[in-house]
């Protein structure tokens, strides 16, 4: 007799298939929290940020009038070889780095004497002093522009009466440039003051002790220890500075000057400003935008890159 072996295949265990999807959902658990978190701020980056600039892009590569009724009409790039070739933009990129390098003793210089003289102030007095520094900050640009407007007035202005002078400074050329970055370094110091205060603290004064225990002057502490120690902070006010001095003075330009006299005040924020709400340009707006991004872009990652080079850290 002869048999005929046939495989029977082996029970599988009972509840294989529920453990193992009971662990993939302990796992999803254990993962997606951070990724929960996360989805608002990303949904709101991708409307408000990322949307814009690719619907500024696409608006580059078209002229429109801005008039709904209007077509847009596909030009490609021609309106980025239209900016490139314009006398305008070198003017203000020339006339931004003026504003830069006249904004850098407000928001860097000026801070760290103040911070550094005012470091020991305690108690309700470090408050008062604090709210005095910053109240500028929390004076809106127009209604600043307003009083500085009338202390600058040729005739009848506070500082013509003091210099005995009567000099039209804002309508003058070659006071106008100087006007709006005093008037904007006044608004910022306060904010660049409290950063640097706040870079102070953060120091362990034990390193100033055992520099003083060696010896070291109070002079030589500063220069040697607490500045060094200060690096960061001072990378961080120069990065702001390079990279949103133009943006700040926006409001006074609009309001004092509107780009002149003889566009001695605009700057590459205002440049763009114009074209596309002056000019009514939206393309060549928008392009002129891309460029401007692109560009901060890459100064900002130089600038970051240099920085962490040159900082000292309290590790």
């Amino acid at each position: 007799m002869t048999g005929t072996f046939v495989e029977v295949p082996l029970p599988r265990a009972a509840g294989t298939a529920p453990a193992a999807r009971r662990s993939a959902w302990r796992a999803v658990r254990r993962i997606a929290p951070p990724y929960l978190y996360l989805t608002p701020a990303v949904a709101l980056l991708v409307v408000w940020t990322y949307r814009p600039l690719a619907q500024t892009f696409y608006l580059s590569l078209h002229s429109w009038n801005l008039v709904p009724t209007s077509p847009m009409r596909e030009v490609g790039f021609a309106n980025y070889g239209r900016l490139l070739t314009t006398p305008e933009l070198g003017e203000s990129v020339l006339r931004t780095l003026v504003v830069i390098a006249g904004m850098l003793p407000f928001t860097v210089l000026i801070p760290v004497v103040v911070g550094l003289l005012t470091r020991r102030v305690r108690g309700r007095a470090a408050a008062v002093y604090r709210g005095l520094v910053f109240a500028p900050m929390l004076v809106a640009p127009v209604a600043g522009a307003a009083v500085w407007q009338w202390l600058l007035d040729p005739t009848s202005g506070v500082v013509n009466r003091l210099l005995g002078s009567e000099l039209n400074w804002i309508n003058t050329t070659g006071t106008a440039q100087l006007v709006i970055i005093v008037i904007t370094g006044w608004h910022v110091v306060g904010f660049a003051a409290l950063v640097v205060s706040a870079g102070l603290t953060g120091i362990d004064p034990d390193y100033a002790a055992a520099a003083q225990v060696d010896g070291a002057s109070k002079g030589q502490i500063t220069r040697w220890v607490t500045l060094p120690l200060l690096s960061p902070t001072l990378a961080f006010l120069v990065l702001m500075t390079v990279l949103l001095s133009a943006q700040w003075t926006f409001p006074l330009v609009d309001t004092l000057t509107q780009g002149g006299p003889a566009g001695s005040t605009t700057n590459l924020y205002y440049l763009l400003w114009e074209y596309g709400f002056r000019s009514h340009d939206a393309g060549l707006a928008a392009a002129a935008g891309v460029i401007f991004f692109l560009g901060f872009i890459v100064l900002a990652a130089l600038l970051a890159s240099l920085a962490d080079r040159l900082s000292h850290h309290d590790d």
